[in-house]
């Protein structure tokens, strides 16, 4: 539940008002199988206790639909031709309140619900006794579970225009809704509209973002609206102003969608769904506090200024990280304490429990391994390729940062570090998400580290985000993130990679194998199982399955190496081969990740079907193969279609630190741009630069090419 609608834990009765857009279609007839929907979530939340209230619009443009039609039936093809005035919007309202609540009728006792009407003008509200009889029949009604049905009586009110009463009297269905929120003492107030809530702009603008929660201290003069109802009196603006009058009388407000399926069970389940409005609102959400996409944005004018750095500034920020890491040490020890303890006492896993902990000699680690990045060969500018294209025309293949990463990871602190030190080592701007089990150890992290960065710079350079919640909007933002790389488990990787179309490096499983082959060593077999096995049962990069050679089978190989992984507590599950031979349980499947000191054990006849296996089962990320057979072990190493494939050495030296790239941001299994571990080539990505001395192609009448390789020196 987002901690913003908390709140609805509490909230029994709840007012709901459709308006002419949800009601009608394009074409200004009732929509029907919209309203079966909305009207299903609405029995739903009856049968469960809710005091349901609705209020309507669309009678309008209903009746005015039905009285064209039946206007042109009646007339004839000579009146037709003459010019056709405009239709008196009074007798329209009483035609269509009387087919709307017909159809409003026959849908609610389809789903076996009473519903009564309430029609109301705006100078009824002016009698306190009329205001007192509401009350009481209201209050009737739902003790009777029957759904009282609202709308203004349009056919017999005294206005000719909508205006806005001073005194509080209603001037639309909205402003209706958000008095009737008020009079009878609703918790909730839900306006479904035919958009997704409140927008920074017009929602047709790809600019304009979702306001997820309105603070009227920062939102009221920086929204700019759009266009009024496409069909009835009110617009966005009108919402706003209704929803901020029933909120800060004390009746929260959700502006949501009632085009989007079960959107008001959703608003009810406190999911962030639409705009809220809430008088306490401004405490939740501080006023000066940025969004995502401002956030993004940030980040990326951050990463163009750091881009603007000679390369020893920029070794100096890391340098000055480094020694700012130590320097906190005993604050981040403190920090990181409170996290440990608070996800001992909540019960989590003692492996998470584990990857939560910062000790002084890891800090150090850390902060000797950010010195390391400094160090390495500048990676930003480098000349990849350089040719002349023709006399006195050079082009140059050049690296250059992506710009904007954002990364999404599950319980490690000091991946926050290397993450940080790689996108400042490559030029690129950084959002950061962590686990909410790290909250604090983050926190003082990331305050850390950001404090390193010159003014020059920034410390926008790296955001970091606090609420899960945030991901969604940030997902969006494909014109500013080029990047997205998920840490974490195969549910947090799958998730986001269905959610997003910016590019998503990283893979969903680490299903590693190790292959003991017939010519293996075995006593070197059974330290390279073990330690992929057991050094780091949790990792991505642990064997999490065993495939041994059925010659071993005869020998007493696979017995030897069971009887060691189970003196160091491995809990071991047989594949269709094994069962029999071993008395263990029978693997469910091949393709599972245990992240624990478990795994599968299969036979297989030989290189081949090892291979095979590991391509049917598998997720591309590191196999290993333990031999003595160079041509085996060659076969295996070029066959093997995975990230990393190791010949007589374990899979746990898939790691960017193990393998020299100062730092990971993560392992990837794709075959796009970055595969394996992702150091900062990975962060990286190409530009073209020409130089030129007044060339013109002019239908490449004057032009000579020569395309000529060129030594990739700086210059010319």
């Amino acid at each position: 539940m987002d901690p913003t609608r908390a709140f609805v834990k509490n909230v029994k009765r709840v007012v709901v008002k459709v308006g002419t857009a949800v009601v009608t279609r394009d074409d200004g007839r009732l929509a029907v199988g919209r309203l079966g929907a909305i009207f299903e979530q609405l029995e739903k939340l009856n049968s469960r206790g809710f005091e349901i209230i609705l209020v309507t619009s669309g009678a309008v443009g209903a009746g005015r639909q039905r009285l064209k039609y039946r206007k042109m039936i009646n007339s004839s093809f000579a009146d037709l031709q003459k010019p056709q005035g405009e239709l008196d919007g009074k007798a329209c309202a009483a035609v269509g309140q009387n087919g709307l609540m017909a159809l409003y009728d026959t849908l609610f006792s389809q789903l076996d619900v009473t519903s009564s009407q309430l029609l109301v003008t705006d100078n009824d509200f002016k009698n306190e006794d009329f205001r007192e009889q509401l009350c009481q029949t209201v209050d009737s009604l739902l003790d009777l579970r029957s759904i009282p049905i609202f709308n203004e009586n349009d056919a017999i009110s005294t206005r000719r225009a909508p205006y806005e009463d001073s005194s509080g009297i209603f001037w639309d269905n909205d402003s209706l809704a958000a008095l009737l929120a008020m009079e009878l003492k609703a918790d909730l107030l839900v306006l479904l509209s035919d958009v997704n809530g409140l927008y920074s702009g017009p929602p047709t603008d790809p600019r304009s973002k979702l306001i997820h929660t309105y603070v009227k201290q920062k939102h009221q003069k920086t929204i700019s609206f759009g266009d009024k109802s496409r069909m009835g009196r009110g617009g966005m603006d009108a919402k706003v102003k209704a929803a901020s009058n029933a909120a800060y009388s004390g009746t929260p407000v959700v502006i949501a969608s009632g085009f989007a399926p079960n959107n008001i069970i959703k608003v009810l389940n406190g999911e962030r769904v639409g705009t809220l409005f809430h008088k306490d609102a401004h405490m939740w959400i501080p006023v000066t506090e940025i969004g995502p996409h401002e956030m993004a944005v940030s980040a990326r004018e951050a990463s163009r200024r750091l881009q603007g750095l000679t390369s020893e500034e920029r070794k100096k920020i890391l340098l000055d990280v480094a020694a700012a890491l130590e320097a906190n040490e005993q604050f981040i020890v403190l920090e990181n304490d409170a996290d440990v303890e608070a996800a001992s006492d909540a019960g989590y896993d003692e492996a998470l429990v584990a990857r939560l902990a910062l000790k002084p000699s890891k800090i150090r680690a850390l902060a000797e391994s950010v010195r390391r990045l400094a160090e390495m060969e500048e990676p930003i500018g480098q000349v990849l390729k350089r040719t002349e294209l023709a006399e006195g025309l050079v082009l140059e293949k050049k690296s250059c940062p992506l710009g904007v990463l954002l990364i999404v990871f599950e319980s490690r602190p000091d991946a926050l570090v290397q993450i940080a030190s790689l996108a400042i080592r490559s030029g690129n701007g950084l959002l950061l998400k962590g686990g909410k089990e790290a909250k604090r150890s983050n926190a003082i992290l990331h305050k850390v580290i950001t404090s390193a960065l010159p003014e020059t710079v920034g410390t926008k350079l790296i955001g970091l985000l606090t609420s899960r919640e945030e991901i969604p909007d940030l997902l969006k933002l494909d014109d500013v993130i080029d990047l997205v790389i998920p840490r974490g488990s195969n549910k947090l990787v799958s998730q986001i990679k269905s959610s997003t179309k910016i590019p998503v490096l990283g893979h969903s499983d680490g299903i590693c194998h190790v292959y003991v082959d017939k010519a293996a060593n075995l006593e070197m077999a059974k330290k390279i199982v073990l330690d992929a096995k057991t050094d780091y049962p949790a990792a991505c990069n642990a064997m999490e399955t065993l495939l041994i050679h059925k010659d071993l089978l005869a020998s007493g190989g696979l017995q030897e190496l069971v009887k060691e992984l189970e003196k160091e507590g491995v809990t071991l599950f047989s594949g269709p081969r094994v069962n029999g031979v071993v008395s263990f349980s029978k693997a469910n499947t091949f393709h599972h990740e245990y992240n624990s000191k478990a795994c599968t054990i299969e036979i297989v006849n030989n290189v081949d079907e090892a291979i095979e296996h590991i391509h049917s089962y598998g997720s591309s990320h590191t196999e290993c193969i333990v031999t003595d057979n160079h041509d085996v072990a060659e076969h295996f190493l070029s066959r093997v279609d995975s990230a990393a494939v190791f010949h007589n050495a374990s899979t746990r030296f898939c790691d960017g630190a193990r393998f020299g790239l100062g730092a990971e941001v993560g392992i990837s299994t794709s075959k796009i741009h970055a595969r394996g571990p992702v150091g900062v080539e990975g962060l990286l990505t190409t530009r073209w630069v020409l130089r030129g001395k007044g060339q013109v192609v002019e239908g490449d009448k004057g032009v000579v090419y020569t395309h000529k390789e060129l030594l990739t020196s700086n210059g010319y």
